[in-house]
Order: C-alpha cells, then structure tokens, then sequence
C-alpha cells in the first residue's frame, strides 16, 4: 500500500506537462487495452454465433464505448492536473456530462433499433403470412422517447429548460403546419401506414386501379413500379383513403407469394362438358408452374349466349409468374383443343356441308368423350367426397375449441386446420372474385 502512496505522491509532484502526458498516456493505454479485449474475445464469440443482431450490436456498443474511454480519460486528466475547483473546469464539466448522457442516449436508441424486430420475430405467429420488415412506428415511437429523455437531462446539465424551448418551438410549428397542411398531412399517414403495414416493399398491390410493384414508402408518398415499367407516385393521403388489393399477401400455408390463378374459356354449345372439363385439367395437372396443392379445378360457370363458359382455378408458387403461366395455359389450350377437336366459337359467317362434318367429328371425338366422361366421373365423386369431409371436419373442430380446457396452444393449432379446411371449401369463391 505504501510503494502506491508513494507512486501517486510522486505523480503528483510532477510538472503539469509531464502530468499531461501521463494522463493521456493511461487513457490511450486503457483504450487499447479494451479494443484488444473486444477484437479478440467478445468478436471472436460474435462470430461463432449463428444470429445477426449480436454482430449489430457488436459495431454499435464498440464505438461508443470507444469515445465514453477517451472522454472520460480526458476529462479525469483535466481534473487531476488542473483541479476539480478550477474555474474552467466547472465552465466545462456540464458539456462533458451532457455529453456522456448524449452517448447512453444514443446506445439505447441503436439498440431498440436493432432488438425490435428480433423481439417481433420472436412472438410473431409461425403460421401466419410472411413478410418482411417489422413496425417501424413502433421504432421510431420507441427512439423517439428515448432521444426526448435523452435530451431533456442533457438540456438540464447545461440549465436549458428543454419544455421552454419546445413551447417557443410549437407556436412556430402551429404556424408552419396551417401552411403545409396537406405535407403534414402525408408524413402523419405515413406513420399510419407503418402502423397497420397493409403492404411491404416489394408487394404487388392494385391501388386505384394501379396494379405494381411497391419500390418504396415514403414520408410524403408511395412508389409502384408497374408491368409497363411506369413508375406511379401515389400521396400518402390518397393511399390511407383508398382500397388497397394486395396480391401478395393472403397466400395459404404461410407463403404470402401465391396466388390464385383464375381463367374463364367458352367453348361451342355441342361439345362434351365431360370431355372438356377432363381436357383442361389433365393440361392444367401438366402445366411446370401449377402447383400440385391445392389441387387445380375446372367448374362449368355460365351457359352463356354463344359458349358454355369453364373457369379454371390453379395456384402459381409466386405472383411474379402469374402471366408467364397464362401464356403457357392458352397456348398450349390452343393447341389440345385443336387435337380433341374441341371448337372456341367466334363471329363467322360460312356454306359448310354440316352432314359431312357431324361424321367426321364425331368418329374423331367419340373415344376421347368417353374416356373423359369416366375420368370427370370420377373427378367429381373425388372432389365431393373432399368437400363433405372437410365440412366434417370442420364441425368437429369447432365443438372441440368450445371446450375450456384448451391451452393457447391447443386453440391455435386447431385454428389453423380450420383455416386450411376453409381453403378447401373457399378457394372456388375466393378464386371468383380475382
């Protein structure tokens, strides 16, 4: 104890520029003493790890805790050399206070920054829709706090009263914001649309009868690229007013990327709808970028003035080869109509021998009608026998959720199946309103 008391006797004795040196020479010392610590041990560990949000917060911690060492060795040289009654360094103690509130301010914002969305995540539904992102109103709520306590104790250090200075400011605002009502008016709508998240960057939505891609969202308006390459910019008033189809969102099993595919074709008032029907699906079944559940379906929908109209229900695995798929289907429709001799009516006027063509399209159609009209016969008794079932189902589950005793888990589970029965039973409705 005594070799210290000797060792800071002699410190003490020493010139004010020696002293300088020491003390900065200490400071710089435990600056790299911690730098090495954390490089080679807590970013090492960092690494190891197979999560994101600790290599975040890694950069976020290590420099600001870099610039509290620095400050803090300064100023505790300052103090030591100069004395803590000097005039000066009472003048300059505040700044450094405040600045060291500055510093865990800005931590702490960083770090809600970073930890919400992995919180979010984290008791989000497993089974519902994926998208990407996570509430930024509640970030920036979140911040927002923290930075106004920040700076109101910061504002306290240095005796500035922080509410005095925000009550001078809103009489300004007050005047500003009757001036730029409608820009105000975007910026609040923007945090709305943050609020609710109808949609994510990257969504294909339908917004006025605009139908794009979203490319951005922005404090004053919203950006959809459409199929022609335009790019529309849509106020954010006008989009919290009006009626926005999100066609990436409400896919089943999760995958917020399918889509119904919906296709009405009429065909003439003497074909089979057996062999019709049969005709299609077998495509449809052929067809790389139908998936294969829920199953592709073919319902005859309206006998119309000139055509017996079928409606085609498939799901594409993501919006983007939505087209790519219809193509595919009316091309090669085309060309399997021609080969089962089924005819698309359309306005014509000619002499035909209408004897000899009935001879020769019915000796060329007989076999394919018949083996359509079994398979549609089966077909048919399949896809009732699913309906009925899932019905079933459904009613049973639902008398099983009445029960009490069910935990969180248990109900939820539940939920979910009748969620996917309803599929079953919906998707020819939900396919009809597309």
């Amino acid at each position: 104890m005594s070799q210290i008391d000797d060792l800071l006797e002699q410190l003490n004795g020493l010139d004010t520029w020696a002293q300088w040196i020491v003390g900065l020479s200490l400071t710089l010392l435990t600056w790299g003493s911690i730098r090495l610590v954390m490089r080679k041990v807590v970013l090492d560990f960092v690494r190891q790890t197979s999560i994101d949000w600790d290599d975040q917060m890694y950069a976020t911690v290590t420099k600001r805790l870099y610039a509290f060492i620095l400050i803090v060795g300064v100023n505790m040289t300052m103090v030591w050399v100069i004395g803590k009654d000097d005039t000066f360094v009472k003048s300059i103690t505040p700044f450094i206070q405040a600045t060291y509130i500055l510093l865990t301010t800005s931590l702490a914002s960083v770090t809600i920054k970073i930890m919400i969305p992995v919180v979010m995540d984290r008791f989000a539904d497993p089974t519902a829709v994926k998208v990407s992102g996570s509430n930024s109103l509640i970030i920036f709520l979140g911040r927002s706090a923290v930075w106004f306590g920040g700076l109101y104790l910061a504002f306290s250090e240095l005796g500035i009263d922080l509410l005095g200075v925000l009550a001078t400011l809103a009489v300004f605002s007050l005047i500003i914001g009757l001036a730029m009502q409608q820009t105000l008016g975007n910026i609040v709508n923007s945090f709305m649309l943050a609020l609710d998240q109808p949609f994510e960057v990257g969504d294909r939505i339908e917004v006025e009868g605009k139908l794009g891609s979203v490319v951005s969202v922005g404090i004053l308006s919203t950006k959809i690229l459409t199929h022609e390459e335009n790019l529309v910019v849509i106020p954010n008033n006008s989009l919290v007013n009006s009626t926005i189809i999100n066609h990436a969102r409400g896919g089943g099993d999760g995958d917020g990327r399918r889509i119904s595919l919906v296709q009405d074709i009429g065909v003439n008032y003497d074909e089979d709808i057996d062999h019709v029907k049969y005709t299609i699906l077998q495509l449809m079944r052929e067809c790389p970028l139908i998936l294969e559940q829920p199953e592709p379906r073919v319902l005859l929908i309206e006998l119309g003035d000139f055509s017996k109209v079928f409606r085609m229900y498939g799901w594409v695995g993501d919006y983007s080869d939505e087209f790519v798929t219809r193509d595919w289907l009316l091309k090669n429709l085309d060309e399997q109509f021609k080969d089962e001799g089924i005819d698309i009516p359309y306005p014509t006027s000619v002499e035909i021998n209408t004897e000899t063509v009935a001879k020769s399209k019915n000796r060329r159609k007989n076999t394919s009608i018949r083996m359509a009209r079994m398979q549609m016969i089966k077909e048919d008794k399949q896809l009732a026998k699913e309906r009925a079932s899932a019905k079933s189902e459904i009613e049973n589950i639902t008398e099983k959720l009445n029960d009490p005793e069910l935990d969180r888990t248990e109900k939820q589970a539940f939920e979910e199946e009748i969620r996917e029965l309803n599929k079953i039973l919906g998707m020819f409705e939900a396919g009809g309103d597309d």
